[in-house]
């Protein structure tokens, strides 16, 4: 069984997390840490917990998500894995978070390329990767079947959905992918998203003014 552990981080309040099983393995995913408070307390949340991390798995690359890759890529030795689509956010981290007036290190490369339909795996778990571009062109969620669970970055929101007027953002595109490919899966799916509290897809199918 999966274990969902949320941070909040970094000035603009963003959702990183740590999934792990029985096993002990973990995963980041949108590692968005960037004061040194936030950075002491996810070591101390691996140390605590006796974890060991095997990977940073990201839904989407927008600096915000990325804040921390680097920290966490250094600290424990393991790959960053996220779409090729989003690679050009990558490459421009420094100049995203000046635009919003922030200062961020560079970001090393993707080390490997997350691909649709295909699984991510921790220990005896896996999530299948959905891609779902529209907030950003690499954007991918994180679905467990097992665990009723999705990791869905920006996507989606509690009564919301992700903005698509940063490049590579198309609303329409967003839209139907959200209907297409979000809603078909069970109402009671659990959906942990990239700001703000989690929900369901049931909940927004029925609710979300964006959506209805």
């Amino acid at each position: 069984m999966i274990k969902v552990e949320k941070f909040v981080v970094n000035p603009l309040g963003e959702n990183s997390f740590v999934l792990s099983d029985e096993t002990g393995e973990c995963i980041f995913i949108d590692p968005g840490f960037y004061f040194d408070e936030e950075h002491q307390e996810i070591k101390n949340y691996i140390a605590t917990n006796k974890l060991t991390p095997v990977k940073i798995t990201n839904t989407h690359c927008h600096f915000d998500h990325i804040m921390g890759v680097e920290f966490i890529r250094n600290e424990y030795k393991i790959p960053f894995h996220a779409h090729k689509e989003d690679s050009f956010w990558v490459d421009n981290a420094a100049e995203q978070a000046q635009r919003f007036g922030m200062e961020v290190s560079s970001v090393s490369p993707i080390n490997e390329f997350l691909v649709d339909k295909e699984f991510v795996k921790l220990g005896n778990s896996q999530l299948e990767i959905i891609h779902v571009p529209g907030h950003a062109p690499g954007h991918v969620v994180f679905y467990s079947k097992e665990d009723k669970i999705l990791i869905a970055g920006d996507v989606l929101f509690y009564g919301s959905i992700g903005r698509t007027d940063l490049p590579g953002g198309d609303h329409e595109t967003l839209i139907s992918n959200i209907k297409n490919k979000l809603f078909s899966l069970p109402d009671d799916t659990k959906v942990y998203c990239g700001h703000g509290p989690e929900t369901t897809l049931g909940f927004e199918k029925t609710t979300n003014p964006f959506l209805t």
